[in-house]
């Protein structure tokens, strides 16, 4: 097991507001700053959803985009950034930023899905949504990015997606290391559950890593048994707006410095950028 365990920050999803949490960050400044407090916490990679900075709208265009990634680049030029692939209405609005920035990451979805928002105690429907991943899409997201030395994040939501990343992968033009994150409890996807947990990072390939996050109250069950697998922890403002206790976080970095408290539990300690670089295959900067 390494020592060292990368901790990310999701710093603001596609479906969390400030009225949730008023610390979700929409302008660039604001994701500058919590990119930074995260960085301080103890996370070596910032994920980034992009916003419209007037009402926090989600948004794959490049004139929202950049100025984030610029940001928080400027602000704290150690962190590795990964942009999300997933935000758009069309293929090619997806791929538009990842092709124009080439952040050293992006993440890369594997499989459509159900993809909406439940009533979790009474099972009614309260947005219903498909997310659309096809095989091309997979194909050809993963392909671009190699070709322009951005590593993926391979999103699993559940076995198909992996059992799809193998299909694909057959082509050869995946590089080691192949990094993995599962994602628990999005409507559509898998619950949390450890032992269902335990089978997908034993179907693994060689020469792999992952990680894992969990929606809502998955969060910190899901990071903690990650980090005693040997797998590293993903958290955020994008997954889940509280701390363990159930009061709001204070920003996604609050939650970081949770991740260290459960990593020096375990005997683990947060990796540095330039280490997480060497650990996820990327090159340093």
């Amino acid at each position: 097991m390494n020592k060292k365990v990368i901790i990310t920050a999701a710093l603001a999803g596609s479906w969390v507001f400030k009225n949730q949490n008023p610390a979700v960050p929409y302008t660039p400044s604001e994701f500058a700053e919590e990119a930074a407090k995260a960085y301080k916490s103890g996370a070596a990679v910032v994920h980034v959803h992009a916003r419209q900075p007037d009402d926090g709208f989600p948004t794959a265009k490049l004139e929202f985009v950049k100025p984030i990634y610029d940001a928080i680049k400027q602000q704290t030029p150690e962190l590795i950034v990964q942009i999300s692939s997933s935000v758009g209405a069309s293929y090619d609005e997806r791929i538009a930023p990842i092709i124009e920035i080439k952040p050293e990451m992006s993440s890369l979805n594997t499989n459509t899905m159900n993809f909406g928002m439940i009533d979790r105690k009474k099972g009614t429907v309260i947005v219903d949504n498909v997310f659309v991943n096809t095989f091309t899409m997979l194909q050809d997201f993963g392909r671009t990015m190699e070709e322009l030395k951005i590593k993926p994040e391979i999103e699993i939501y559940d076995i198909g997606g992996l059992d799809n990343w193998f299909l694909i992968s057959k082509q050869g033009f995946f590089s080691t290391q192949y990094n993995f994150n599962f994602v628990w409890g999005v409507a559509g996807g898998y619950r949390f559950r450890p032992i269902t947990f335990a089978s997908l990072v034993d179907m693994l390939p060689d020469n792999s890593n992952f990680t894992t996050c969990g929606v809502g109250l998955d969060q910190f069950p899901a990071i903690t048994q990650s980090c005693l697998m040997g797998g590293h922890m993903r958290v955020g403002l994008e997954d889940n707006i509280r701390i363990p206790n159930g009061e709001l976080a204070k920003g996604s970095w609050e939650q970081v410095e949770w991740a260290v408290k459960i990593a020096s539990c375990l005997g683990r300690e947060p990796a540095t950028p330039d280490e997480a670089r060497a650990i996820l295959g990327i090159a340093k900067i």
